[in-house]
């Protein structure tokens, strides 16, 4: 996944994006967006999350 960033832009991360950048299958994908682990948005029917809050959670040292 190539993301261009913009100055000042948010960057948000789909369903399927979570899917690519963890290697895991959709339906993980979707609980784990649904796991409460990190803020996420409904769009519609779209389940986002910002690009900053999902890596602040992905690279929080395990407890």
């Amino acid at each position: 996944m190539e993301v261009t960033h913009k100055e000042n832009a948010t960057v948000v991360l789909s369903v399927a994006d979570i899917q690519r950048m963890m290697g895991i299958g959709r339906r993980q994908a979707y609980e784990l967006m649904h796991s409460g682990q990190f803020h996420v948005v409904r769009v519609g029917q779209r389940i986002l999350v910002s690009e900053a809050v999902f890596l602040n959670w992905l690279n929080q040292p395990v407890s």
